[in-house]
C-alpha cells in the first residue's frame, strides 16, 4: 500500500502552542532555522528515495523562497499551509481568502508555480469554518488536507469519514484527505498520523495504526514538522502543557522518521490522489459520488 507523506514548513516560532504563549509580535526578529530544518528532511528522504507533499507557510515562501525552491528541486509537490498561521475558524471568509491568496502568490513567486494542494494551521477547518473548502475550490486547489477526523480542544469533525473522498462545494468538488485514524470498537476514531502523536508515544503505535489502516485498503496520511526533527531549537514558550506538546520526544523523532520510510511505502499526496476537477464534476452529475 502506498501510503501518503506530507510535512508541513514553518518555523518554530509558528507552532499554535507557541504562538499562544509568545505572540507573533517578534516574528521578524527571531533566528530562522528552518532552511536547515528543511534540508535535513530533504536529505533523509533522498537517502530513502521517497516523494512527499510539503505544506509551505506562506510566510516562509515570502522570507525564505530558496526553502521552496529546494524542496521543487528535489521532486516534491509543493501545497500551501496558509499565509500567517492562524486558525482558520479564527478568520472572517474575507480574510480567510486574503491569507489564503497571499500564501498561493509567496509559494508561486518562490517556485514559480501555483499550489494546488491545501492543509490550514493545525487542522482548524473545523465543523464551523467548513465554508473555507468553497473559498479553497475558488482560489483554484484541488485537494485539502485540514480536517482530522478525531475529537479534540482546538480542531477536529469527530465522525467526519475516515477515508480521502470528493466534498461538493456550491462552487464546485474538492478532494478532501484527512490524517490518519484508527477507528476503535466503540466507533471513536484516534489519531496516529504523525506529528505529535508520533513524537509522544512510542513507534509501535503509529506502526501498528499504518498497518491496520492499510488492512482497510486506505492509505495513511502521515505529517510532521522540519523543526520536530530539531532537538537543539530553543524553548519559546513556558507553559507546561504547551512545552510538552511542542518539545517532547524532539531527540527521538528523527529515528522514528526513518523508520517509517524503510518499513512503509510513501509518496506525495497527489501520486496517491490523482484528482481532475472536470472528471470529479462529470462524476458528481451522474451520481457516482
Amino acid at each position: 500500500m502506498l501510503n501518503i507523506l506530507t510535512v508541513d514548513v514553518e518555523e518554530t516560532f509558528h507552532a499554535t502552542e507557541v504562538q499562544a504563549s509568545s505572540g507573533t509580535r517578534h516574528w521578524d526578529v527571531l533566528a530562522s532555522r528552518v532552511e536547515d530544518q528543511t534540508r535535513r528532511v530533504l536529505e533523509i528522504f533522498a537517502a530513502h528515495g521517497v516523494r512527499a507533499t510539503f505544506f509551505v507557510l506562506g510566510w516562509v515562501a515570502k522570507r525564505r523562497p530558496g526553502v521552496v525552491r529546494e524542496i521543487v528541486a528535489n521532486g516534491h509537490e509543493v501545497g500551501a499551509h496558509s499565509f500567517s498561521h492562524r486558525l482558520v475558524y479564527e478568520l472572517t471568509p474575507a480574510e480567510f481568502r486574503r491569507d489564503t491568496e497571499e500564501a498561493s502568490d509567496a509559494i508561486a513567486q518562490a517556485c514559480g508555480c501555483l499550489p494546488r494542494m491545501y492543509r490550514a494551521p493545525s487542522y482548524s477547518i473545523t465543523a464551523k469554518s467548513l465554508w473555507a473548502l468553497e473559498t479553497l475550490v475558488e482560489c483554484g486547489f484541488t485537494h485539502d488536507s485540514s480536517i482530522y477526523p478525531i475529537t479534540h480542544d482546538r480542531y477536529g469533525i469527530p465522525g467526519f469519514p475516515r477515508r480521502a473522498g470528493v466534498i461538493q462545494t456550491p462552487s464546485g468538488p474538492i478532494f478532501e484527505v484527512p490524517i490518519a485514524t484508527i477507528e476503535l470498537s466503540n466507533g471513536c476514531a484516534v489519531p496516529v498520523g504523525g506529528g505529535a502523536y508520533l513524537r509522544l508515544l512510542p513507534y509501535c503505535y503509529t506502526a501498528a495504526g499504518i498497518r491496520r489502516i492499510n488492512r482497510e485498503n486506505m492509505p495513511a496520511c502521515i505529517y510532521f514538522h522540519p523543526w520536530e526533527l530539531d532537538a537543539s531549537q530553543p524553548r519559546l514558550t513556558s507553559r507546561l502543557l504547551s512545552r510538552w506538546r511542542t518539545y517532547a520526544g524532539l531527540r527521538g523523532m528523527a529515528g522514528k522518521v526513518e523508520r517509517l520510510l524503510r518499513e512503509f511505502r510513501f509518496s506525495s499526496m497527489e501520486a496517491v490522489y490523482p484528482f481532475s476537477r472536470p472528471a470529479a464534476v462529470r462524476a458528481a452529475n451522474q451520481g457516482l459520488m
